[in-house]
């Protein structure tokens, strides 16, 4: 087994234990296992202060907490498929660059 496959098993492995540990560990158990920073910020608020007003509202309300987590996982894919084209086209044009440069003659006198 070369290097790189043995490399990239562990980090395979590394990927599966961080999502798994948590699940068997039962970190995500309650009311809402896996709520986000914004309902948490908010209930926190309003066991502070009990008048609070929002000063926005949402423009766009989703149905459900599965909806809600489904439109952010597709939010990430499409930015992590953005970053990864503009990465790709960057090191498309760095390695022409280098070949047409290798491949140019020098300066003749």
């Amino acid at each position: 087994m070369s290097r790189f496959t043995r490399t990239n098993i562990l980090l395979l492995l590394a990927v599966v234990l961080l999502a798994a540990v948590p699940l068997l560990l039962g970190l995500g158990q309650g009311e809402e296992p896996f709520s986000g920073a914004d309902s948490r910020a908010e209930s926190a608020i309003t066991e502070d202060h009990p008048t609070y007003e929002p000063w926005f509202s949402s423009v766009f309300e989703p149905p459900s907490g599965e909806v809600e987590s489904g439109l952010f996982a597709v939010q990430a894919a499409l930015g992590a498929g953005v970053l990864g084209y503009c990465l790709g086209v960057v090191r498309t044009r760095r390695r022409n660059d280098r070949r047409t440069t290798a491949t140019e003659p020098g300066p003749t006198t």
